[in-house]
C-alpha cells in the first residue's frame, strides 16, 4: 500500500483547503495595518467608517475561510482514512495464511484502527496546518519586517532559540510516539489473548496472574504515553518563553522610540499585533510538527503491515476435464516455516469424482495439511495437485474453493443469525436449498427448537448452540454450496451417536454426487467408506478398504484396534 497515492487521490479537497486556509491568512495579516489606519484616521480626526468597514470584512472572511478550511480538511482526512482502512482491510483478508499466522491479532487490530486514524492526521490536517501556519509565519516577518526591521531582529533572536529547542523536541515526540504505538499493541495482543481463552483462564485459576500481566503492558504503554504527553506539552512553554521575552522587549524599546518620536505609535501598535498574530502559527506550526512525526511512526506501522504476502489468485482459463479424478497428489512434499522436519513427502493419489474417503494416522501425520494444500491455504514444495484435472496451482482462486467445501475441526462460525451463519458462502441460496443442507446435517430439530428458528442470533464463535450443533451448522454450510469436493476434519468428533448416524448416511448419499474426504479418528466413520487412506510422518503408507487395511497395515491394525479392543473385551 503506497501511503502518497492514497494521499493524491483526495488532493483536490486538500488542495483546496489548504488555499482556503491560505487566503484565510491572508485576510489576517491585512487586519493590524487596517487597524493602524485606523488609529492614524482616529489620530487625524479623519473619517473612521471605511477602515471599521474593512476591519469587520475582514474579521469576517477569516472566520467563514476558517471554518470551511477545516471542514474541507477534516473531511478529505476521514475518505483517507476509509481508504487506508479498505486497502488494509483488503490485503489482510486476501493474505497468505502462513504470513498471517505469524501476526499477534491485537496488533493487527491496533494498526487497522488506531494507526490508520493517526496518519490521517499526518496526510491532512497537520499537513494542511504547517502549510499554512508556514505562511502566517513568514508572512507576519515580512511586515514586521517593513513596519521595523531592527525590532524584528530582537524578536528574531528571542523566538529562534526557543524554535530550536521546539525541533529537538519534536524529534524526540516522533520516537517516543513509535515506543507508544508499540507499547499499545502489545497492550491489546495480551488482551486478545486472554480473552479469547477465557474459559481456559477460569479453569485454570489464573484471574490475578492474568491480570496482573495485563497491568505490567498496560502501564507499560501508560508510561510511554506520558513520555509523548511531557514531550509535547514541552513544545508550547518553549514558544511562550520566547514569546514572552520578545514581548517584553519589543514593548519596552518600542515605547521609548515611540517616546521620542521615532516610530510612529501606529506602527508600534501594527507589530505587536503581528508579534502576537506570529506566536499563535509558530507553536501551531511545532504542534503540527510534532503530530506529523507522531502520525509518520503510525504510517510506518501501517505500510509495514499492509506488506504482507498476498495470495496468488491463479490464472484464468484453467479448464477442467469431464471424467476426471476429483482430486489428484502427485509427488507432494510440503515443509512449514521453520519445522524440523516436512509436513508432508512424496504423497501421490487419486481420488475418483464420486465416493466417500477417509484419512487416518497418527496425530501429526500430515491429515489436516492435506486439506489445506487442496484448498490452496498453503503451496506444495514440490509435485502437483489437480482438481478434476485442472491444476490448482493456475486455477482462479474463487473457482478453487467455489468448487470444495471445507468443515473445520473447530466448525468456527460468527457472530449473527443462524441464517447468516448457514448462507455465508452462498448468500443467494433458496428457502428450500436451505431447508435440504439443514436436513442433510441433522439439523432441522434444533432448528425447530431455537426461539427465533433460521433468525435466532448467536453470539461470538456461535455462543448459543451446543458443540455437536455448531459442527452440524457447519456440515449444512458446506452442503449448502453443493461441492464437487467435500473436506470434513473429524466433522463428526462433536455428535452424539445418533446424530452420527444419520451424519454417515448423509455423507454416505452425497458421496454419490461428490467425493468426500473426510479425516476420521472413529473406526465407525472408516468402516463405511469406499477407500481409507493411511498416513504416518507426512507419508502416504498405505490405502484401501478396511478389510484390506486389517489384513495388510499394522498402522491402521493398531489404530482400529485401539477403539475395536474394548468392545471386543467387553462381550
Amino acid at each position: 500500500m503506497n501511503i502518497s497515492v492514497i494521499a493524491r487521490r483526495h488532493r483536490l479537497l486538500l488542495g483546496t483547503g489548504t488555499l482556503l486556509g491560505l487566503a484565510g491568512t491572508v485576510a489576517t495579516l491585512v487586519q493590524p495595518l487596517v487597524i493602524g489606519d485606523l488609529i492614524e484616521a482616529v489620530a487625524s480626526d479623519g473619517s473612521v467608517t471605511w477602515p471599521i468597514i474593512w476591519i469587520a470584512a475582514l474579521f469576517a472572511a477569516d472566520a467563514v475561510l476558517a471554518a470551511l478550511h477545516f471542514y474541507l480538511i477534516g473531511r478529505a482526512g476521514e475518505n483517507i482514512v476509509l481508504d487506508m482502512r479498505t486497502t488494509l482491510t483488503g490485503r489482510l483478508l486476501h493474505s497468505q495464511i502462513r504470513a498471517f499466522n505469524k501476526l499477534e491479532h491485537g496488533d493487527v487490530f491496533t494498526r487497522t484502527l488506531a494507526d490508520t486514524s493517526l496518519a490521517r492526521v499526518a496526510l491532512s490536517s497537520s499537513v494542511a496546518q504547517m502549510i499554512t501556519s508556514g505562511f502566517t509565519t513568514v508572512g507576519c516577518i515580512v511586515v514586521m519586517a517593513w513596519i521595523d526591521w531592527k525590532m524584528l531582529l530582537v524578536t528574531a533572536g528571542c523566538l529562534g532559540t526557543a524554535s530550536a529547542v521546539a525541533l529537538l523536541l519534536a524529534r524526540a515526540v516522533r520516537k517516543a510516539a513509535v515506543a507508544n504505538r508499540e507499547d499499545t499493541s502489545d497492550y491489546g495482543s495480551g488482551l486478545l489473548r486472554v480473552l479469547g481463552a477465557l474459559t481456559t483462564v477460569k479453569a485454570s485459576r489464573a484471574e490475578g496472574r492474568e491480570a496482573e500481566r495485563l497491568t505490567d503492558l498496560a502501564d507499560s504503554a501508560r508510561r510511554s504515553g506520558i513520555r509523548v504527553t511531557r514531550l509535547s506539552a514541552m513544545l508550547m512553554p518553549a514558544m511562550n518563553v520566547g514569546t514572552q521575552v520578545s514581548l517584553a522587549v519589543v514593548i519596552a524599546w518600542g515605547m521609548a522610540r515611540t517616546a521620542t518620536g521615532a516610530l510612529p505609535v501606529e506602527d508600534l501598535t501594527a507589530f505587536i499585533m503581528y508579534l502576537f498574530y506570529l506566536v499563535s502559527p509558530l507553536v501551531m506550526l511545532f504542534m503540527s510538527l510534532g503530530e506529523f512525526q507522531q502520525g509518520r511512526a503510525a504510517i510506518d506501522r501501517v505500510t509495514e503491515l499492509a506488506a504482507i504476502e498476498q495470495e496468488a489468485t491463479g490464472e484464468a482459463g484453467a479448464a477442467t476435464v469431464e471424467g476426471a479424478p476429483a482430486v489428484e497428489f502427485e509427488d507432494i512434499s510440503f515443509s512449514y516455516p521453520d519445522a524440523a522436519v516436512p509436513a508432508m513427502t512424496g504423497v501421490s493419489f487419486s481420488l475418483p469424482a464420486t465416493g466417500v474417503t477417509a484419512i487416518v494416522g497418527p496425530s501429526g501425520a500430515g491429515k489436516t495439511t492435506l486439506f489445506q494444500l487442496i484448498e490452496r491455504f498453503h503451496d506444495p514444495d514440490r509435485g502437483s495437485i489437480r482438481l478434476a484435472g485442472a491444476d490448482t496451482a493456475t486455477m482462479p482462486l474463487a473457482e478453487l474453493r467455489s468448487r470444495i467445501g471445507l468443515v473445520e475441526q473447530e466448525a468456527p462460525l460468527m457472530r449473527g443469525t443462524v441464517r447468516e451463519n448457514l448462507v455465508y458462502a452462498h448468500p443467494d441460496a433458496t428457502p428450500d436449498e436451505i431447508a435440504q443442507a439443514v436436513e442433510a446435517a441433522h439439523l432441522t430439530s434444533v432448528v425447530d427448537a431455537l426461539p427465533d428458528g433460521l433468525d435466532t442470533k448467536l453470539g461470538e464463535g456461535g455462543t448459543g448452540l451446543s458443540g455437536g450443533q455448531r459442527q452440524r451448522l457447519a456440515i449444512a454450510r458446506a452442503l449448502l454450496t453443493r461441492p464437487d469436493v467435500l473436506l470434513l476434519d473429524e466433522a463428526t468428533s462433536n455428535l452424539d451417536s445418533d446424530s452420527e448416524t444419520a451424519l454417515r448416511d448423509a455423507i454416505a448419499t452425497i458421496g454419490a454426487r461428490c467425493q468426500v474426504l473426510t479425516i476420521a479418528h472413529r473406526i465407525s466413520t472408516t468402516i463405511g467408506a469406499d477407500r481409507i487412506l493411511v498416513m504416518e510422518d507426512g507419508a502416504l503408507r498405505a490405502s484401501g478398504t478396511h478389510a484390506e487395511l486389517m489384513e495388510r497395515d499394522t498402522t491402521y491394525r493398531r489404530l482400529a484396534g485401539q477403539q475395536l479392543a474394548p468392545a471386543g473385551a467387553s462381550s
